[in-house]
């Protein structure tokens, strides 16, 4: 089968479309891959940056769509089922092994694009605003790096959710994409605090959710009404520091949301939240994609992740067909 190989620690420049065994899949349920979604972590992982080193050559890719060629008896899966997955890696490739407890029925009126983009951004959405953040109906919510794949995520569920989204980008033309993926309010530039401020007549919203970090966390705390919660999820600008007499001051909860280390001690975790993700899609929610590649061209879709020029998901299209739904599909979008 054909894969996206990285064989280099060189970022988009490491990558080569290759050939590989299809993988092992005793006990696993085997995809035929239609659409593979690109994601921060893969970006970490070609630069050696990421917390788990992979050893060369090595697929990259997390979020997979397609159909079940094979499964494992009592998994609930058959062959020919639509499926969306996540994977620890290996999702760059045109057939994949993935655990049944991480494999989920796509929808019908979901095609395979949307499909792949939900694995991790979309699952990520629903641990940080569900689990760690009990966000509620009706409550305020900023989120920061609004226009990126896990950013419109973020927004797009919040507002599922039934929350008022506030939301902040970099540049002016990255306003658009936060509206549309479904914000009320968006503010430019790191000096958001005082605009905030001045929108929630100096109140402050409920929550923030913080992918971006570096010093925009000390700005998040300083946005956060008192008794609020600010949700650290990433830290694309580094790793930032909070002096703790902000926290103290204002009574504002710093929660950390990182799905991935809790996974080993909640075994069942990803199938209460993939029920959040599916019950958001049939209100209507749709992943925004910013731009689709075919699999030769993976290096492009990681560059364009790179250079911050993404507004919203880059998926890599594995196959052709990957806009078909089993039934017509519902006017999406928030």
């Amino acid at each position: 089968m054909q894969a996206l190989e990285l064989i280099a620690l060189r970022g988009p420049d490491g990558l080569r479309l290759g050939e590989r065994p299809v993988p092992s899949h005793e006990g696993m349920v085997v995809i035929e891959t239609h659409a593979a979604g690109v994601c921060f972590p893969d970006l970490l992982m070609s630069r050696g940056k990421y917390q788990v080193s992979p050893q060369l050559p090595a697929v990259m890719g997390q979020e997979v769509a397609g159909r079940v060629l094979e499964a494992p008896r009592g998994s609930r899966f058959s062959p020919g089922d639509r499926v969306w997955a996540l994977l620890e890696s290996g999702g760059h490739a045109e057939v994949v092994a993935a655990p049944p407890e991480r494999t989920f029925a796509l929808p019908d009126d979901v095609d395979y694009v949307d499909g792949a983009a939900l694995g991790v951004n979309y699952l990520t959405s629903a641990f940080a605003l569900h689990r760690r953040g009990d966000l509620r109906a009706g409550e305020s919510i900023l989120v920061l790096g609004a226009a990126g794949g896990l950013g419109t995520a973020m927004v797009g569920m919040a507002r599922a959710m039934g929350a008022v989204v506030h939301a902040v980008v970099s540049t002016d033309d990255k306003v658009a994409t936060a509206r549309e993926a479904g914000a009320h309010q968006v503010y430019v530039g790191d000096g958001f605090r005082d605009a905030v401020m001045a929108t929630t007549g100096g109140r402050g919203v409920d929550c923030v959710a913080d992918i971006v970090g570096g010093d925009l966390t000390v700005q998040a705390v300083r946005s956060t009404r008192p008794e609020g919660r600010v949700l650290v999820l990433g830290f694309t600008n580094g790793i930032g520091a909070v002096p703790s007499n902000r926290l103290l001051l204002r009574n504002v909860s710093l929660v950390g949301a990182g799905m991935g280390p809790l996974m080993a001690h909640v075994p069942d975790l990803l199938t209460g939240l993939s029920v959040t993700v599916v019950e958001a899609l049939a209100a209507g929610l749709r992943p925004l994609i910013d731009s689709t590649f075919p699999l030769a061209r993976g290096a492009e879709a990681l560059r364009r992740m790179e250079d911050r020029e993404a507004r919203g998901k880059l998926v890599l299209q594995v196959r052709s067909d990957t806009r078909e739904t089993a039934e017509p599909a519902l006017t999406g979008g928030q």
